[in-house]
């Protein structure tokens, strides 16, 4: 074999690998990229972390479980560098399950200037996220508050009878945390109404 063929064949083989590697550096962009994605459907489908639905649900109607009390909690978190407060009427409450309950929110925007903020809940322990139906919810969109602006808005929840029945509290927590200006354009706030879905 002459050296100019040896030459030619190295090339053809540099080539092949530098093919390879761009596309398995492409797959693993692609996977890397569609990976939060998919990780939120499997945390909403199975409870893991606490993730809840971010659709309202349908009201489950089913005979209230009369023997049973549970205690569920809200907490609120606020988040750096977002001048508004959410506060709960209630901290917490006690339910029986299958029954519908409502407890009212308040948002404030303690800022100068009109700003967009997204409330993300979670539920602890993770396992009763799956036994938690929002029938309404603010946190289904974004809400938009002029600065000084107040919101009162309401959450409509059930939990089914299949809570286990060693789960005696539910932790709901909600955190705030701003919506940038191009994730607002994307998706408009739209009124707190039961049945509403982002």
């Amino acid at each position: 074999m002459s050296r100019q063929d040896e030459q030619t064949r190295n090339q053809e083989g540099v080539r092949r690998t530098v093919t390879r590697t761009l596309v398995v550096l492409a797959g693993m962009f692609a996977f890397a990229f569609a990976l939060v994605p998919l990780y939120d459907v499997f945390c909403e489908v199975t409870g893991l972390n606490g993730k809840t639905s971010n659709t309202a649900q349908m009201l489950v109607h089913e005979e209230v479980d009369t023997s049973r009390m549970v205690t569920v909690q809200f907490i609120t978190r606020g988040s750096a560098g977002l001048p508004w407060e959410l506060d709960v009427e209630t901290r917490q409450v006690r339910v029986h399950p299958g029954q519908s309950n409502e407890v009212f929110f308040t948002f404030r925007n303690r800022g100068g200037e009109a700003s967009r903020a997204s409330a993300v809940p979670s539920v602890s322990p993770s396992e009763a996220s799956v036994h938690l139906r929002k029938l309404s919810c603010f946190c289904f969109q974004e809400q938009r508050l002029a600065a000084g602006e107040r919101l009162e808005a309401p959450l409509v929840f059930q939990l089914t009878r299949d809570l286990p029945p060693d789960i005696k509290t539910v932790t709901l927590v909600y955190t705030l945390y701003p919506v940038q200006p191009t994730q607002a354009a994307a998706s408009p706030r739209g009124s707190i109404n039961e049945g509403d879905s982002a």
